[in-house]
């Protein structure tokens, strides 16, 4: 053991990204290397999305916690698998004809269709490069055909040409009996056409390094060298050889690779060097319950969850539990929002010693910024803007300065920023499925009630609102209320303030929400409700109190 935590004798913090990084620490400890190398993979074949982002987080959650845990340096590598060859056109680029004539060529070899760079490829690791930065992720960025080019790979490609048998062994099994009969783990690239050839290879030179195959619609042989570029491998192949010649200590990828990891850690080892530390996490779900598909469409994009939610929340969300499949839509934002805004308020209160057991810890690399959090939830402001029919920012601000008479967007820019993407998300989801009800003869006798108990408060004759500091008083209130009703159970109390008031199945806290809404304005939101004619649907009115 060495340095920082494990020096010091302290318990590993109960989060999994140390206990990834505990596991790299030991693979580092009995290979007696100094650094660390991470990797993540990206095929640039479509544009980066709401995965990549996830892989590339928690990766750097686990290379956080291990240079905290050991001291030691370590890099992470995101590697484009940019020599792959093109299968078919994608449907979301434009000049889609262009790029028909180049079907089977490597990306870097293709002509970008947007005409913003040398080829596809470069367009696509462009857009990969502008994504990641755009989260501030440290990452060194790796190009396979750059890597193959400049002969980084010659030795483990010969290394491969050595094991050839051995690795086919591996491989074979694993396949239909047509793809069988064709396969090899090594792809020429036909010295005339540059298509990336998936033929079966003739004969083998370990010595000289070549492979020798026939093209299938000419009949002629060639004899290529494996080193240089001029062949690379078959994506498993590709896997393994990469970990070898690299020397990666950690890869983790999705459920839908378990079989590929099993199989490229086998060929790794076949080459003579372990596979990586590997962490298999679960893959996304739609609101259906079905895995989401770049090429379905039914999942969320990363642009779609930061129109509705600031980035932090996003990384609450890739961090919780990884390895157990979670629904990726537009209902579990606001939860993810104050998962965060809640482990970001507790941070700076726990001891030291506790922090790296906090998501927020992990997700601002243990250093939280001056300007994170909220006073209020972002399920409050939904239901601010909910009940208010809020707009623009200003409307919510109205209300929240009252609550906070010191409080505006130039001191609390976190808490503007969720004001803006409150309203997005109540306009968007909130406002189209809100469904009132008229309030049955046990709820109108509680509802009259709680108004005359609310009228009787003693409020801030100049505001006409409760102070911040009365949120837990009028809770209390509420809570009386209903106990002096025949409810059933407290809960069927505020869920007839939920439904019958704010037209929602759910709702906040409602002392809290009464504070920061007004007791004069919650009051006037009761008698509305209850003068809501009976013979008229409740939700063709919105109740926006006076």
């Amino acid at each position: 053991m060495s340095d920082t935590l494990r020096n010091n004798g302290a318990a590993l913090p109960k989060a999994w990204p140390f206990e990834e990084a505990a596991k790299v620490a030991a693979r580092l400890d009995k290979s007696g290397k100094g650094e660390a190398l991470f990797e993540t993979g990206y095929g640039p074949s479509g544009l980066p999305h709401i995965g990549t982002f996830g892989e590339v987080a928690r990766t750097s959650w686990v290379r956080h916690a291990f240079g905290v845990l050991t001291g030691r340096p370590s890099r992470l590598i995101a590697f484009s698998d940019d020599m792959d060859g093109l299968r078919k056109v994608p449907d979301n680029v434009p000049n889609r004809e262009l790029l028909a004539g180049y079907l089977g060529m490597p990306l870097t070899r293709i002509p970008d269709p947007f005409g913003t760079h040398d080829s596809f490829g470069a367009h696509n690791n462009a857009q990969l490069r502008s994504f990641l930065d755009s989260f501030g992720f440290e990452y060194e960025f790796a190009s396979s055909t750059d890597y193959y080019a400049a002969g980084r790979f010659d030795a483990a490609l010969l290394r491969i040409l050595e094991r050839f048998d051995a690795v086919m062994a591996v491989i074979l099994p694993t396949l239909g009996p047509d793809r069988r009969a064709t396969y090899s783990p090594i792809l020429p690239l036909h010295p005339r056409t540059g298509i990336v050839m998936q033929v079966p290879m003739a004969a083998r030179d370990p010595a000289a390094g070549t492979v020798t195959w026939s093209d299938p619609d000419t009949g002629e042989t060639f004899t290529t060298s494996v080193k240089g570029g001029a062949c690379k491998l078959q994506w498993k192949a590709d896997w393994a050889m990469r970990w070898y010649a690299l020397d990666v200590d950690y890869e983790m990828s999705g459920k839908d690779l378990i079989d590929s990891v099993r199989l490229s850690s086998r060929i790794c080892r076949i080459l003579g060097a372990p596979p990586p530390e590997t962490l298999t996490y679960e893959l996304f779900l739609d609101d259906n319950g079905q895995k989401i598909s770049k090429s379905k469409g039914n999942g969320l994009s990363v642009e779609e969850w930061l129109r509705y939610a600031p980035q932090e929340s996003l990384g609450q969300f890739m961090y919780n539990a990884p390895q157990r499949a979670k629904r990726l839509y537009f209902d579990v934002i606001p939860r993810a929002v104050d998962e965060y805004l809640a482990n970001a308020a507790r941070l700076p209160t726990q001891p030291e010693a506790e922090r790296p057991s906090n998501p927020a810890w992990h997700i601002h690399a243990g250093r939280l910024p001056n300007h994170s959090g909220s006073p209020v939830s972002f399920a409050m402001l939904l239901n601010l803007a909910s009940v208010a029919n809020a707009d623009t920012p200003a409307i919510l601000w109205g209300f929240i300065r009252r609550y906070m008479p010191n409080a505006s967007p130039e001191t609390m820019p976190y808490l503007d920023k969720l004001v803006g993407h409150a309203i997005a998300y109540y306009r968007d989801f909130v406002r189209p499925e809100k469904r009132y009800r008229h309030p049955t003869d046990l709820e109108r006798a509680a509802l009259t009630d709680l108004a005359e108990t609310l009228r009787g408060l003693d409020l801030d004759q100049d505001a006409g609102v409760a102070c911040a500091t009365d949120a837990e008083s009028i809770q209390t209130i509420v809570y009386e209320v209903g106990k002096r009703h025949a409810f059933p159970e407290l809960r069927a109390w505020f869920t007839c303030l939920y439904q019958v008031l704010l037209g929602q199945q759910e709702g906040p806290r409602f002392g809290g929400f009464i504070a920061l809404y007004g007791v004069t304005e919650t009051i006037a939101l009761i008698e509305a409700a209850l003068s809501r004619p009976p013979d008229t649907d409740p939700s063709d009115t919105r109740q926006v109190a006076a």
